[in-house]
């Protein structure tokens, strides 16, 4: 019996045409079971102003508080009435309101969805996006009042969405017919997922083939968010590949060490990059967002002053000797492992990025290019033209150059080839420490980090051209496309597969790479 007094009683409410929170709307969404709580929210919703938002907010902190014949919004020890706002003699017998997860969603929706009256148009804006991501026919009524009053274009824009994201499962067919045509208009995979769950329980013809249409015109407009998509990862994944390479392009490329601790030196460019993270939170938080570029130098520096440790006691006594030099630095590797392990830890330890590397930039409704990965790819770009630069204009690249071409001659010149070589495999390895900064960006730091690219460096320099800067660069760029292409069509192990057959073939075809190194031969 009380329940069909308490649905009478909000029919009546829900018809009155006061605007405003009134004591009988409070004591509804205070008392009863959860059915009628809610039932009575949702009137109070129809006609929400800014008190409904207040004591919706109140629910929502754990601040109202009820007596037998009194509610209260409890704040600082201060009683205020809920819909007056006046202070109010705190009552001997209140107690806490309880709410359980359920009634707590429904004021947190509730709350989410007076955004649509706040003065403010971002809030507006993404209010009426979240109704449109999640339709609710019980929010309909104020989002209608929302919609008349909205001036914002764009706003009214997504509120007309919302409205037929909405009327797409109501009962009018009539409607059905006109949020189908309007919801073409919105490009997004939620769209175009809600049109299908629609199309496949519509009964009317005609509603059915302006779902269809619908759909087709979307999945039309959302496959250029799907083609850019997979031509960025691409280009993302190839520009790690080239920041990887670029150090083997010298160590392996201009000095022929095989070196298969390449990946551990980027495994210790990033750990100096989560070093320099833990000091920035340590002794200076509030320049946290700076740490990167303390970073960079340190973790060059730390992967060069390993390098150079490691040519210097052994690499220098294997030259000319590949296997035995594959052999140490395999060694190398797992030792630079187990050391790590032994300082930081096995499990891996996480990296973030600074704000201003966080989210992204929103090109599509399907397509959004995250700033970290960009960053890295201007960030590999400048890496490879300060290489080129330094190869190429400086006297430190010239004796690189003049040691790689013909060592006897370059030391009959007066270069010293011991230093030169040094000073080459540590530029190699400080290069490496900086692609380990910039993996640290997109993912976990662990002991085993340089494990999944080694194998590829060696590919990209070798497709590219032994001793090749500008082979490298096509080559890195051209497995990241392919590779990503590839696992579109046929999932990632098989791209793997598919793309090291194809470097074979290609080998097999032309040994000196998509670039050779220019001299005469011996038989012209």
């Amino acid at each position: 019996m009380k329940r069909i007094v308490l649905l009478l009683w909000l029919c009546i409410i829900g018809h009155s045409p006061a605007w405003s929170l009134s004591n009988q709307q409070v004591q509804a969404m205070v008392t009863g079971d959860n059915d009628s709580r809610i039932e009575a929210l949702q009137v109070a919703l129809k006609d929400a102003d800014e008190k409904t938002a207040n004591f919706l907010k109140a629910l929502a902190d754990d601040e109202v508080m009820v007596s037998p014949s009194l509610v209260v919004v409890v704040k600082a020890g201060v009683a205020y009435d809920p819909v007056t706002g006046e202070a109010q003699t705190m009552p001997t017998d209140l107690q806490a309101l309880t709410s359980n997860n359920r009634m707590r969603s429904e004021v947190d929706s509730a709350l989410a969805a007076l955004q649509l009256l706040s003065k403010d148009d971002a809030q507006r804006l993404a209010a009426a996006k979240a109704l449109l991501l999640e339709p609710d026919v019980t929010k309909m009524a104020l989002l209608l009042k929302a919609l008349g009053k909205e001036e914002n274009l764009k706003v009214k824009e997504y509120l007309t969405l919302a409205k037929a994201a909405i009327s797409i499962a109501g009962d009018d067919v009539k409607e059905r017919l006109e949020a189908a045509t309007v919801l073409a208009l919105s490009k997004t995979p939620h769209t175009l997922l809600l049109l299908n769950q629609q199309l496949s329980k519509e009964q009317d013809n005609t509603v059915k083939a302006q779902l269809q249409t619908s759909i087709k015109d979307i999945k039309a407009s959302l496959v250029w968010g799907e083609r850019i998509g997979t031509f960025f990862t691409g280009l993302s994944l190839g520009s790690i590949l080239l920041l990887v390479a670029l150090g083997l392009a010298i160590t392996y490329g201009l000095m022929g060490v095989i070196n298969m601790a390449h990946g551990e030196l980027m495994m210790i460019g990033a750990y100096a990059t989560y070093s320099v993270q833990v000091a920035f939170r340590a002794y200076w938080p509030e320049g946290f967002d700076f740490y990167l570029l303390a970073a960079l130098p340190a973790s060059f520096l730390a992967a060069a002053l390993v390098g150079a440790i490691l040519e210097k006691v052994i690499l220098r006594h294997l030259y000319g000797r590949p296997l035995e030099t594959l052999l140490a630095t395999w060694g190398i590797s797992l030792a630079l492992m187990q050391g790590v392990r032994t300082l930081y830890g096995a499990q891996n330890v996480a990296v973030e990025n600074p704000s201003w590397m966080s989210g992204g930039l929103e090109l599509l409704s399907n397509l959004t290019l995250p700033w970290n990965r960009m960053i890295i790819i201007v960030f590999a770009l400048m890496v490879l033209i300060s290489m080129a630069l330094l190869i190429g204009q400086t006297r430190l690249g010239l004796f690189v150059r003049g040691v790689t071409q013909n060592r006897p001659m370059a030391s009959c010149m007066g270069i010293n080839t011991a230093r030169i070589d040094t000073y080459a495999f540590s530029l190699g390895s400080g290069i490496a420490g900086l692609a380990g900064c910039a993996l640290s960006q997109i993912g976990n730091v662990g002991p085993d980090l340089g494990q999944g690219y080694i194998v590829d460096a060696f590919m990209v320099v070798v497709l590219g051209g032994v001793g090749q800067l500008i082979g490298t660069v096509y080559a890195a760029l051209g497995l990241g496309v392919l590779n990503k292409l590839l696992e579109g069509l046929a999932g990632a192990v098989l791209a793997k597969i598919a793309v090291l057959v194809l470097i074979i073939i290609f080998i097999q075809k032309r040994p000196q790479g998509l670039f050779a190194l220019k001299g005469r031969s011996a038989e012209a």
